[in-house]
């Protein structure tokens, strides 16, 4: 797909007042959003957010060198959709000892990964000092690597298990955990957790897990702190596309008030009330992008993850299709004006997608993985691993210039398993 500024053939007359705005960098509405979905001419939005990933990134696309690390499946919730957990006695069932843990931070060295990716599930017999623990251990053996860890969801069961939680003040309850976890190496959070902020969708799917206001809680208190986080939206389950759009404009309102309290561009309005937050949009000819090295404490990357059915109580549903997949990207991309980055994780994906979504809004494609037990696509194991080589070859097929990164998206300069972060 070129990436050209010029008008396209418009088969939806609908799309060209849409797409004047959105590159003129004016924030689209969720009307427009709902245009964006409904339109038979998914090509020509697919064209105007892949112009828009062109304007913020050019012709790069992002990889990164990185390890997941699952510490427990065995979790308190039965999320209909979910695969993963197990009940303590399961068969399947496992939680890592300090010693696997380090061993797992030693193979991150060896073979030179940046980032450790570090999520769960809600284990009721593991103490608060366990969580501690990890990340201090994997920081004694792989004090470069940065230590993403732990979804919202988790945050909040960490404050329950230490017994400092309190609904009233959860905020507070949510500081004490992320300071004490910063403390022992926590470095960013990831998305996930956040699923589709509705009601009606949590109530069906996921009920007992944190809702919406939980989540933007905890990634507002690590913003807060110091902290870039990711928000990600499982979508095409029981959720609907009307719902999609609310929880993409309650997360660019959450931006709005990070990049605000932040002092970005100029803007001094540090507020706790997201209402009183200015629109701050980053897609406009010219506009800043923030920087690691000046700003943090802002949502990074929004990454859309298609459900996948397969073994959850919820596999009487088809999923999305691949054109819902592209178009979800798309809008996210579109809508989601000031969040920096888009992402296609190949391993939700395929490998062969990602490329496609490149294409249509992505400018990141995640990393080399290794392990991964969340989901299995296609039957695939939990050992899920590609190499540099697959990952740039498919981005230059996709007609990009593949860019190593780190979590923060700085630039990776590397030799062999040596590596530096070059300075703007």
């Amino acid at each position: 797909m070129p990436a050209t500024l010029e008008s396209p053939c418009l088969t939806d007359p609908r799309l060209e007042s849409i797409r004047e705005r959105a590159l003129a960098g004016e924030r689209l509405t969720i009307d427009d959003g709902r245009v964006l979905y409904s339109t038979a001419d998914v090509w020509s939005v697919c064209e105007l957010a892949h112009a828009i990933r062109t304007r913020l990134h050019g012709d790069i696309a992002y990889y990164n060198i990185n390890r997941h690390m699952n510490y427990s499946n065995v979790c308190a919730l039965s999320c209909k959709f979910c695969e993963f957990a197990r009940k303590k006695g399961d068969a399947g069932e496992y939680t890592r000892q300090l010693d696997e843990i380090r061993a797992e931070g030693a193979k991150a060295v060896e073979l030179g990964a940046t980032e450790m990716h570090i999520v769960g599930g809600l284990n009721p017999y593991l103490p608060f000092e366990y969580y501690t623990d990890m990340l201090r251990a994997l920081k004694e053996v792989a004090p470069k690597v940065h230590l993403k860890a732990f979804t919202a969801v988790e945050v909040v069961h960490l404050a329950r298990i230490a017994k400092v939680y309190k609904r009233a003040d959860r905020r507070a309850s949510m500081r004490w955990v992320l300071e004490r976890l910063i403390e022992a190496g926590l470095q960013s959070l990831p998305g996930g957790g956040a699923e589709v902020f509705d009601d009606r969708v949590h109530k069906e799917a996921f009920k007992g897990k944190i809702g919406s206001d939980e989540w933007l809680d905890v990634h507002m208190v690590a913003h807060e702190l110091g902290l870039n986080t990711n928000a990600t939206m499982l979508y095409g389950h029981v959720d609907s596309r009307e719902e999609r759009l609310k929880h993409m404009h309650i997360l660019r309102r959450m931006q709005d008030q990070a990049l605000a309290r932040l002092g970005y561009d100029g803007r001094d309005v540090p507020t706790d009330d997201v209402a009183d937050a200015p629109e701050i949009t980053l897609t406009g000819e010219g506009a800043r992008m923030p920087t690691p090295e000046l700003e943090q404490g802002y949502y990074q990357t929004i990454i859309p993850l298609p459900f996948f059915p397969d073994g959850s109580a919820l596999e009487h549903l088809p999923g999305p299709t691949g054109l819902e997949n592209l178009r979800t990207l798309a809008v996210a991309r579109l809508m989601l004006d000031n969040f920096p980055h888009a992402k296609s994780f190949w391993i939700m994906q395929t490998l062969g997608m990602a490329q496609t979504m490149l294409q249509c809004g992505a400018d990141d494609i995640d990393g080399t993985v290794v392990w991964y037990d969340i989901t299995k696509v296609g039957g695939s194991t939990t050992h899920q691993e590609t190499t540099v080589w697959d990952l740039q070859r498919a981005i230059r097929e996709a007609g990009f210039k593949p860019v190593e990164r780190d979590t923060l998206y700085r630039r990776v300069e590397r030799n062999g398993r040596e590596w530096r972060v070059l300075s703007d």
